[in-house]
């Protein structure tokens, strides 16, 4: 069971990473395969359209396909069902011609007279939220096929066996979550399969365009400024890794969990997101090699906070940091000392995400004392964590939000969960760091 469409895509993004760095194009079938599309898209960099096909279903069952059409113009008909049902000629040249027309209207409204970005010699991701009999999915691929695309790929949550049989005979790759012998109606496999309204897809595409237009720009300007950094902390030294990618607005800073350092592959990841998106980072030591041995000093929060407080106050005076809104994202314990140094950095902090973190950790009263908007994001099987944090939300008094990632342990180790929280913890941080006011 997928969760809702946006599940569907984050899943599906992490079964086509192997595709990122190449020449991608994602093309969504839409209503409902924009919105799984978008994920893709998003996690992959790549751009996102539409490609429009249309059902034509029996005149008298509408949710059964007799074949589909194109905005190309192609047809694909069903010939057993036409036959099996005894469906006149007239009868489905009318559908065809009645889709015809609903697919001019899309385009219309979709596109806004803008054209098709240019299909040839990419990799062509196609996507839809799931395939019954596959008739709309083998028109586009159909279709798609005659612009001579490098490789193209169908990606799909959910079909049955006979259905992904006969797509992989029209692509390069098929990419299907789920394939069940036994298949019903595609909602059956979703908790929440709402219909999709046009005014959806319109805003997803223009987001995706805008999103589009700033990874191209960001791509052609330098890289990210990346500098090695020691940060003083009363008697000891700490290194850093500090990023800024240029016309950065804010930047967060990592509290890694206990046992970890600023080379946590995890935290590591959520920060590329965060830089795709325009945010500087800057992970660090929270203790030395030395302290790190000492088990009692990983669950030190007071001593934790101190240290994150210190880096705090040397960004903020260093050249880079200047004029840069500042926000801490924590992971366990580290999640603790992130909500502590928050309470006592007021407003300084603009806004603070827990990753799997120990929010009961930071006391009663530091909660309460939280000014900054903060992101609790727990993995769904983490069930005892998911209850202290539970406890730590009814503290905090800033505005809050928990968000639970389905089929995610403790250290979101499963296929497409820490996609999810680099995608949560990207949009909470692209929300609330606005600039530091410069005084």
């Amino acid at each position: 069971m997928f969760r809702d469409r946006k599940d569907a895509g984050v899943k599906l993004a992490a079964a086509l990473r192997k595709y990122r760095g190449e020449d991608l194009v994602v093309l969504a079938l839409p209503r409902g395969g924009v919105v799984t599309a978008r994920e893709i898209a998003e996690f992959l960099g790549a751009p996102l359209d539409v490609f429009i096909v249309r059902k034509l279903g029996v005149p008298w069952q509408p949710e059964l396909a007799m074949g589909a059409v194109s905005e190309t113009g192609q047809v694909v008909l069903n010939d057993n069902i036409i036959s099996a049902y005894n469906i006149p000629r007239e009868q489905v040249d009318r559908a065809i011609s009645t889709q015809k027309k609903e697919i001019e209207r899309r385009l219309q409204a979709y596109r806004k007279g803008m054209k098709r970005m240019p299909l040839k010699g990419k990799t062509v991701i196609v996507v839809d939220d799931g395939i019954a009999t596959g008739a709309t999915m083998k028109a586009a691929l159909s279709a798609i096929r005659e612009e001579s695309p490098g490789k193209l790929v169908a990606a799909v949550p959910v079909s049955p066996p006979e259905t992904c049989d006969a797509l992989k005979l029209m692509t390069d790759d098929l990419v299907c979550l789920e394939i069940h012998p036994f298949f019903t109606a595609i909602g059956s496999y979703y908790y929440d399969f709402e219909q999709v309204q046009d005014e959806e897809v319109i805003r997803i595409l223009e987001e995706m365009a805008r999103t589009g237009r700033r990874e191209t720009a960001s791509r052609s300007e330098d890289p990210p400024k990346s500098s090695d950094v020691i940060i003083s902390a009363d008697s000891v030294t700490l290194e850093g890794d500090l990023q800024i990618p240029r016309g950065a607005r804010g930047v967060v800073i990592f509290a890694h969990g206990s046992g970890s350092s600023r080379h946590s592959p995890r935290n590591k990841f959520v920060a590329h997101a965060l830089r795709t998106e325009g945010l500087g980072t800057l992970l660090f030591d929270l203790l030395t090699a030395r302290e790190d041995t000492l088990y009692e000093r990983r669950f030190d929060i007071g001593l934790l906070t101190e240290r994150l407080i210190a880096a705090t106050k040397w960004l903020k005076k260093s050249p880079e940091g200047e004029g840069l809104a500042i926000g801490y994202f924590g992971a366990s314990t580290g999640a603790a000392a992130a909500l502590r140094a928050a309470s006592i950095m007021g407003t300084e902090i603009g806004a603070v995400v827990s990753r799997g973190g120990r929010p009961d950790l930071t006391g009663d009263e530091a909660l309460r004392n939280v000014k900054a908007p903060t992101l609790l994001i727990v993995g769904g099987l983490d069930r005892l964590v998911i209850e202290l944090n539970r406890g730590a939300l009814e503290s905090i008094r800033a505005e809050k939000k928990m968000e639970i990632v389905p089929g995610a342990t403790h250290l979101f180790e499963e296929p497409g969960t820490l996609e999810e929280v680099a995608r949560l913890a990207t949009g909470w941080f692209a929300r609330c760091l606005q600039p530091a006011v410069k005084r």
